[in-house]
């Protein structure tokens, strides 16, 4: 009987791990976890100098985005 509430106990353990795991993941892919309130509120106490630097460092980075699309499109 104990042994049989310990397999139980681990098969549950090992799902619920899984499924876990399996919400990270996603997360990640689906990018949940930028905080883009975080950067307006910064937005607010930076100088003029920090905004556009921050500004400058998002348009290259969409940029950058959307080259390796292109090329990952291009090379299919």
């Amino acid at each position: 009987m104990d042994d049989l509430v310990l397999a139980i106990m681990l098969g549950i353990s090992i799902l619920i791990g899984a499924c876990g795991l399996f919400g990270v993941i996603w997360g990640i892919k689906n990018h949940q976890f930028e905080d883009y309130r975080k950067f307006l509120d910064g937005a607010s106490f930076d100088g003029e100098d920090a905004l556009n630097d921050a500004y400058e460092l998002e348009k290259r980075k969409k940029e950058a985005i959307k080259k390796r699309k292109e090329k990952s499109y291009g090379s299919s």
